[in-house]
């Protein structure tokens, strides 16, 4: 039991037996009063509305909180077990850090500014453009906090992201006990040094980790999730590292770097020296009535068509899934001898369908912004279709606009924002890829053609 709960707070129906009369943790009550607020203790919220009156065995006037209900009901009567996290970690066979690979100059450069936060226990953001390297620059810390004896944990918002980052963790420290954890997991928790975690996950654990690595902070829903941000500063120790990971960073990020508030490493170039490619706009007229109405001479058929014939493989990211479907069953008439599918959240098989496309199964996949992030092919274009639409942000055409050109062998992918009539965030978006490529050359990370 004791590992089991090192480091975690659980309801006692989480636990997975019951606790032994020496055991030395810490019981609380699911709420805490600070003043005249009441706040859970697991998420923090201390809104009224995420409060949700329930008869209950306690005979008291009881309530449970809605925010993170989706971890389990934690009511007023509640009981967290917790114990505090001691490092007892199995001694580990050298080497720690097995990866072989060698980092660019600035890779190296920012590998060396995480060490330095790691010693210091402080707070980094790592603004690394789509396709740096930014996981690779991370292993020197790692390697550096597991050789200290320090508990590390790397999280993600979305379960994808973890998923993919998992065995490449494996693969890079071949000797070291690490877990996935996730909503859907089926594998029993196990007590390891080195975590790889939803952000939704961070919420079981309280001071557990001396290294916090926080992957994707822009994503949904940590971006706009105060249960989700709290449950990371309380997962971290009081002593500890912070390390945010962002191809995009918000705007009040960016002001807390101009400030000196927040310490950055600002990686402009990609890991291969290749200027990331820059998305042009193009206007397409009223793309949704040309797929409602199924007209086939509309400008979307036409690029198609012509990526197509050239070969050409690509993603085609639209803003909604009904639409998605609509224009899927018009292209299955109009190119029958073609090899495509289609994916969204909803979609089971979209793991799977991801695989097929990097095999080469697929000639091009329709999305929505579930591959936004978090995914990588060897050679790829990319079509937004309605890329004025409010589902779009500067933050995700970014991240989509930073699918195409990841690969060394392929770095000059083609990105198309096919709009009825450009918006602010589309416009920033051109202008921060352009702005990172600017910085780029100034610095001479580029290769020159």
């Amino acid at each position: 039991m004791s590992n089991f709960l090192m480091g975690r707070e659980l309801l006692q129906n989480e636990l997975n037996e019951d606790l032994s009369e020496g055991w030395e943790g810490i019981i609380s009550t699911g709420f805490i009063t600070v003043g005249k607020q009441v706040k859970c203790r697991r998420c923090g919220s201390d809104r009224l509305q995420d409060r949700q009156s329930n008869p209950c065995s306690c005979g008291e006037n009881c309530f449970y909180c809605i925010h993170c209900l989706e971890m389990g009901k934690i009511k007023k009567c509640s009981l967290l077990y917790y114990l505090p996290e001691k490092n007892r970690f199995f001694p580990i066979k050298e080497p720690i850090l097995t990866w072989q690979g060698r980092l660019s100059e600035q890779q190296a450069f920012a590998s060396k500014e995480i060490e330095t936060t790691i010693k210091a226990a402080e707070t980094r953001l790592i603004w690394a453009v789509a396709g740096a390297g930014k996981t690779e620059m991370l292993f020197s810390g790692i390697e550096l906090a597991i050789r200290q004896g320090k508990r590390v944990c790397i999280a993600s918002p979305r379960t994808d992201v973890c998923l993919e980052l998992a065995p490449r963790l494996k693969s890079a420290f071949q000797n070291v006990a690490q877990i996935t954890l996730y909503g859907d997991m089926e594998a029993p928790y196990r007590y390891t040094q080195l975590v790889i975690a939803t952000t939704h996950q961070l919420m079981r654990f309280r001071e557990a980790f001396d290294v916090l690595i926080i992957d994707e902070i822009d994503a949904f829903p940590f971006d706009t999730d105060r249960g989700l941000q709290f449950a990371a500063q309380k997962a971290k120790k009081p002593i500890g590292t912070l390390i945010y990971l962002s191809a995009t960073p918000n705007k009040t990020m960016r002001q807390d770097i101009t400030q000196k508030k927040l310490a950055a490493s600002i990686l402009p170039a990609r890991y291969h020296g290749f200027a990331l490619p820059e998305p042009k706009a193009i206007w397409t007229g009223n793309w949704r009535k040309a797929i409602i109405k199924r007209q086939k001479k509309a400008f979307v058929y036409k690029e198609i068509k012509r990526l197509l014939q050239a070969q050409r493989r690509f993603l085609l990211f639209m803003p909604d899934i009904e639409l998605m479907v609509e224009l899927t069953s018009h292209l299955e008439e109009i190119f029958p001898q073609c090899s495509f599918t289609s994916v969204s959240s909803e979609d089971k098989k979209r793991k799977e369908k991801v695989q097929q496309m990097r095999d080469g199964v697929y000639q091009f996949i329709l999305t929505t912004t579930i591959l936004e992030r978090g995914v990588t092919f060897r050679d790829i274009d990319v079509i937004v279709l309605g890329a004025e639409d409010r589902t779009f942000t500067e933050a995700a055409l970014i991240q989509i606009a930073g699918r195409a050109g990841r690969h060394r062998d392929f770095p000059n992918g083609e990105v198309l924002f096919l709009h009825y009539g450009q918006t602010k965030a589309l416009k920033n978006a051109i202008s921060q890829i352009k702005k990172m490529n600017r910085l780029a050359r100034e610095r001479g990370l580029l290769i020159k053609k």
